[in-house]
C-alpha cells in the first residue's frame, strides 16, 4: 500500500464514520426511503471527492471539521447520481461496490425516492453548514446547483451520454470531452472549487486549481473507460464490458487502449503542473492525480 492510499483510506474511513449520525430514522413505514438513502451512501467508495474538498481547503489552512459538511453534501448528490445512474432506464445496472444497487436491494420506486432524498438532504446539509459565512454557504449552494444541473453540468452530461448511445454519429473527440466534463469533471471540479472558496482562495489560485480538477476529471473518466475493457470485476464491484455491449462512446472506443492511455497520463502531467503556485502544501493532490490512473478499481 503506497503511502496516499494510507492517507485516502484513514479519510475514508474518518468520513464513513459520521454518516450514520445524520440519519434520524423515522419510526413509521416511510423509514425504506431514509433506509435506501443510507444504503447507498455508505456503501463503500474511494471518498475522492470528498477528499479533495478537504484537501484544497486544507491548503488555505481550513480546518477539517468546517470543510466535512460542504464534502458530505457532495457526497450525497454524487450519490444521488449513481443511484438513478443504474436505474433499468438509464445504466441498468445490478452492482454497485460490490453490493445490490438501491433498486435491487428495496425496490425501483425506492430508488428513484432515495436518490430525489439525498439530492434534497445535500443542499439541507450545505445550507445548515456550521462555521461559515452566509455569503459563503450561499456562494457554494449556487455553484453545486449549477456543477449538478441540467444546462451546463452533471444532468447535461448524462442526457448528452444517453443521447450519443442513440445517435451513433455523434460520436466525436469534442463530443466525448464535452460528455465527460459535465457529467463526471463538473462534480470534481465542484469539489476543489469549493475547497478553494472555503480558502478564500485568490483568483489566481482559484484558476489554477480548476484547471487541475478538470484535467483529472477526464483523466479520472479515462481511467474509468479503461478499466471497462481491462479490469477486475470483483476488484471494480460491478459488471464490467457494458459499455461495448451498449456500443456506448468511450475514450477506449474512440482513441483504443494505448492511446486512451497516453492521453489519461498526459493530463495527469498537466494537471500537477498547474499547482506549481502551491508548492508543497499541494503534494496530497499531486499524489490523488498519480493514484487516479493507477488505481485498479
Amino acid at each position: 500500500m503506497t503511502d496516499f492510499a494510507a492517507i485516502l483510506k484513514k479519510f475514508s474511513a474518518d468520513f464513513n464514520a459520521g454518516l450514520l449520525g445524520l440519519f434520524n430514522f423515522p419510526q413509521g413505514s416511510e423509514q425504506q426511503v431514509s433506509r435506501a438513502m443510507f444504503y447507498s451512501l455508505s456503501n463503500g467508495g474511494k471518498r475522492l471527492r470528498p477528499f479533495l474538498v478537504c484537501e484544497t481547503a486544507g491548503i488555505f489552512g481550513v480546518p477539517p471539521q468546517k470543510a466535512i459538511p460542504v464534502a458530505t453534501s457532495l457526497e450525497m448528490l454524487h450519490t444521488y447520481s449513481l443511484i438513478h445512474d443504474d436505474l433499468p432506464a438509464m445504466d441498468n445496472d445490478d452492482l454497485r461496490r460490490g453490493k445490490p444497487t438501491c433498486h435491487k436491494q428495496f425496490d425501483e420506486a425506492t430508488a428513484i425516492l432515495a436518490g430525489d432524498g439525498l439530492l434534497t438532504y445535500a443542499f439541507e446539509i450545505l445550507a445548515k453548514a456550521p462555521d461559515i459565512a452566509p455569503e459563503i454557504r450561499l456562494r457554494l449552494c449556487s455553484l453545486l446547483a449549477e456543477r449538478a444541473g441540467a444546462f451546463n453540468g452533471m444532468i447535461a452530461g448524462q442526457m448528452l451520454d444517453l443521447q450519443t448511445e442513440k445517435s451513433p454519429e455523434l460520436s466525436s473527440e469534442e463530443i466525448i470531452k464535452h460528455i465527460e466534463e459535465m457529467k463526471t469533471g463538473c462534480l470534481i471540479a465542484y469539489a476543489v472549487q469549493a475547497g478553494a472558496i472555503l480558502g478564500q482562495a485568490s483568483e489566481e489560485e482559484y484558476a489554477a486549481l480548476t484547471n487541475y480538477a478538470r484535467k483529472i476529471g477526464i483523466a479520472f473518466q479515462i481511467t474509468d473507460d479503461i478499466l471497462d475493457v481491462v479490469g477486475d470485476s470483483v476488484l471494480m464491484g460491478k459488471t464490467l464490458g457494458k459499455d461495448a455491449k451498449q456500443d456506448k462512446l468511450t475514450f477506449v472506443s474512440l482513441y483504443g487502449l494505448e492511446k486512451a492511455r497516453e492521453k489519461a497520463q498526459t493530463l495527469i502531467t498537466e494537471a500537477k503542473q498547474s499547482l506549481q503556485l502551491f508548492a508543497p502544501r499541494a503534494e496530497n493532490l499531486k499524489a490523488l492525480a498519480d493514484f487516479i490512473v493507477s488505481r485498479s478499481c
